[in-house]
């Protein structure tokens, strides 16, 4: 089976459409940021690392910090 093209797009060019989707719901940024944090363990410090360097999906998953186990 092939793999999935979602694994290989950076994190940072889907993220501006999440924080899009999230104020047209009433939403901010910053709640996104929270739950991102809360599935990841990304700290803010390491979010804005992974955006900065264009880490794509399957690295940004497989290296979180601390996947939640409630997710």
């Amino acid at each position: 089976m092939p793999r999935h093209r979602i694994y290989s797009t950076s994190f940072a060019s889907v993220y501006p459409h999440y924080v899009t989707k999230a104020e047209k719901k009433g939403r901010t940024k910053a709640e996104l940021d929270e739950i991102i944090s809360w599935l990841t363990g990304y700290d803010a410090d390491g979010l804005e690392r992974v955006l900065d360097d264009k880490t794509d999906f399957e690295t940004f998953f497989a290296e979180a910090p601390r996947m939640n186990p409630a997710r």
